[in-house]
């Protein structure tokens, strides 16, 4: 194998911090960077990409925090990244200098496969021995020293969760990265002969062919990882010649046994030798705190009950706790609007700046308090190893409809945010699965949609309790929308797994992680991230689309209108003076702004669809608001703002649920009561009104085909959900 590490070009040090998942790995990297990440994608795929600073004794570095994989065995497009990044095979990236290899210290076994593969790369490794508390409640003993003396480099004990050992960390890396040090493994997996003989055959055949260097490494990727992506990569290099030169090779070395089960005899066998000296283990299982709580957690019936319960919880706090932060942003943005309106004089301008401007930015704040909040929750569930078991309750549920528990995790992150649930597909394999994920997580309620039900809930849905005032209707109300998104993505997926994506669910493997208690800088990085993504990229799509809504609702201003109420209001001056000047004054100032957006070029697209959505309980408002949501879903509460704000309404929450209660149809009937309310928001459940999670399935499945169709079968959907939600409850006399 080649193990000859070549040295770095560039002056800053690159860190790359590898591991198996749930191996703490994510909460390693927050603590020795800290806020100073950068997140983003990799060049050419969507796979996430995460850069922090690494301050050691003498210089600083820059930490990779890599996609958690079990293996270098690359089938899917993250372990393809990690692959990639350590073989120096990314354009564009800086190659590594030294490895951050984290291992589970109560698992060894498992995760020193990956180590295997790493250090036979030949780069400057460092082993992180973590959890070790947790190995140590199973009376499991480590010699952390006789197993740098196993590997030949250094394995550091550390407990990432509780700051532990985190010093020690950052002077193994110092030692290598100041080249105080430096470290050659030779105890590697030993391989057949044949094997080996094959791969360095092969790998100096192709180079004296005048192709790019190969390592010994990349050739033996290809040819044991049968179908992978090493092997996609050399025979588009090569051509469908290549093809068969491997099938030929593999089988001159075994007709019967696959390469890649003659891989992982060797590597299990070295991880024996390695082990033999440095662990000592109870020879019987031992029941552990975690294995007595999954007693619960995980029964068929009693798991499920506390997993509906959590759920619950969770989104009747998000909408309680939340209130009185949003109360205070409404009030503040609020306030500035008419500070700032009382400085100019009325006119485009000031209606730009308060109506546009302001309660754009307003409409974007207001809900960063949920946003942070649906962030927490979720951080902490996932920090301390609840999150694996929900994938494993829901991978019963799942797998009814053909999918595995790999499916809920990118489900879940939906809930967020569709895109990088979407994104997260990645990790599944079987390219039928992953495309069905990716077709039903913009069903999930996303917390783009949380300002349309908690604009419209706070409005028409009473604020009282039921069963003994023990839950709130509000919140049961939000609770069952989120749940309406589940269920029929459930249902779509079952569909899909029939017809158009037909196949057998796969088996389904996850380790569970020990239970430990959250760490606050992981879960407040979590919220961090989380809140900046919302602020600076949905908000400024909000903003900007709240400015042109504004500018839609605004012009045209015919002059003929605007000079018949000018004559108006002279008249009304002439004839009236006091307190009835003043309410006349305001009546016609209402009929004039009314007038206007009638007029403007959104007010004539309502119109134009108002056929189409009335059967709904919707006027042309409603239906503007629709239009005008496209871009992404938050926007309807910008827009519902500047429709219903122009002239004199500023545009925050209680004036916006005023003025919802107030609109009336022409003969006067109100147009919004709770049918009407629970009929936009099941729309908005269901539909797909968000550009950038439709451009993210165009990236994911290579094709603007699976857009359309996710677009089209949702808005049916969402119509037809829509149109019996709103006549179904009319017809128990929810609106009387």
């Amino acid at each position: 194998m080649d193990t000859e590490a070549s040295k770095p070009t560039h002056t800053l040090t690159t860190v790359a911090l590898v591991g198996n998942p749930n191996t703490g790995k994510t909460t390693l990297f927050n603590v020795l960077t800290g806020l100073s990440l950068r997140v983003g994608n990799y060049p050419g795929v969507t796979v996430e990409r995460k850069i922090g600073t690494l301050r050691l004794e003498r210089q600083t570095a820059n930490l990779i925090d890599l996609p958690g994989t079990y293996s270098l065995a690359a089938h899917s497009p993250d372990e393809m990244i990690v692959a990639d990044v350590l073989l120096g095979q990314r354009s564009g990236e800086q190659p590594v200098d030294v490895v951050l290899s984290i291992v589970d210290a109560s698992n060894l076994e498992r995760n020193l496969y990956l180590v295997s593969q790493v250090l036979e790369l030949g780069l400057p490794t460092v082993v992180a021995l973590n959890m070790v508390d947790v190995a140590e409640s199973r009376n499991i003993q480590i010699d952390a020293k006789e197993l740098t003396h196993q590997l030949g480099l250094p394995v550091v004990p550390i407990c990432a969760s509780k700051n532990w050992g985190m010093d020690d960390l950052r002077d193994a890396l110092s030692q290598i990265v100041d080249q105080k040090q430096h470290f050659k493994t030779t105890n590697l997996p030993h391989f057949p002969d044949a094997l080996t003989t094959r791969v360095q055959d092969l790998t100096e055949n192709l180079n004296q062919n005048g192709n790019p260097t190969l390592s010994n490494i990349e050739v033996f990727r290809a040819l044991v990882d049968e179908g992978g992506y090493a092997e996609q990569r050399l025979i588009e290099q090569q051509g469908p010649a290549f093809a068969q030169k491997l099938t030929e090779t593999r089988h001159q070395i075994s007709d019967n046994t696959p390469l890649s089960t003659l891989e992982s005899k060797a590597r299990y066998d070295w991880i024996e030798s390695v082990l033999t000296t440095c662990l000592d283990r109870p020879e019987t299982f031992q029941a552990t705190r975690s294995d007595r709580i999954d007693r619960l957690l995980l029964h068929s019936i009693l798991g499920m009950a506390s997993f509906i319960a959590v759920m619950a919880t969770v989104f009747q706090a998000i909408f309680t706790w939340a209130g009185p932060l949003m109360d205070t942003i409404d009030g503040f943005f609020g306030s500035l609007g008419e500070q700032v309106g009382g400085f100019l004089p009325e006119g485009a301008l000031q209606s730009l700046i308060v109506d546009g401007i302001i309660a754009g930015v307003g409409g974007v704040v207001i809900f960063l308090p949920q946003i942070a909040m649906l962030f927490f929750f979720l951080g902490i569930l996932e920090d301390c190893g609840y999150m694996a078991r929900a994938a494993i309750l829901m991978d019963r549920l799942l797998t009814r409809c053909g999918l595995s528990g790999k499916s809920f995790i990118p489900l879940l992150s939906s809930f967020a945010c569709a895109i990088p649930g979407i994104m997260a597909t990645r990790t599944i394999e079987d390219r039928r699965d992953r495309f069905t994920t990716i077709l039903v997580a913009p069903l999930m309620s996303c917390s783009a949609r949380l300002p349309v039900y908690t604009i419209l809930i706070a409005a028409f849905i009473p604020d009282r309790g039921i069963l003994g005032g023990w839950i709130g209707l509000q919140g049961l109300t939000m609770f069952a929308l989120y749940s309406l998104g589940t269920i029929v993505a459930i249902l779509v997926a079952w569909i899909l797994k029939k017809t158009l994506l037909k196949g057998e669910a796969p088996p389904f493997v996850m380790e569970l992680p020990s239970y430990k208690v959250p760490n606050a800088r992981t879960v407040g990085l979590r919220v961090y991230m989380g809140a900046k993504t919302f602020l600076v990229d949905a908000g400024t799509i909000i903003m900007a689309v709240a400015v042109v809504m504004w500018a839609m609702a605004y012009f045209p201003r015919p002059e003929t209108l605007l000079a018949t109420y000018d004559a108006e209001q002279m008249r009304l001056e002439q004839n009236l003076t006091g307190e009835s000047l003043e309410k006349a004054l305001t009546t016609l100032q209402a009929k004039k702004a009314g007038a206007l957006l009638e007029q403007s070029f959104l007010g004539r697209a309502g119109h134009f669809i108002e056929p189409t959505v009335k059967p709904l309980g919707w006027d042309w408002r409603i239906g503007m608001a629709m239009i005008a949501s496209f871009p992404a879903r938050e926007i309807i509460v910008a827009t519902l703002g500047t429709i219903y704000s122009l002239g004199e309404v500023d545009e925050s929450s209680h004036s916006l649920r005023d003025a919802l209660r107030s609109a009336t149809w022409p003969d006067g009937r109100p147009i919004y009561n709770v049918p009407v309310a629970l009929s936009i928001m099941v729309f908005f459940a269901l539909c797909a009104q968000c550009m950038a999670t439709l451009a993210t399935i165009r990236k994911e499945t290579g094709s603007w085909t699976w857009p359309t169709f996710t677009f089209a079968y949702m808005t049916t959907l969402a119509y037809l959900g829509a149109f019996v939600t709103y006549h179904l409850t009319s017809a128990l006399g929810w609106g009387a």
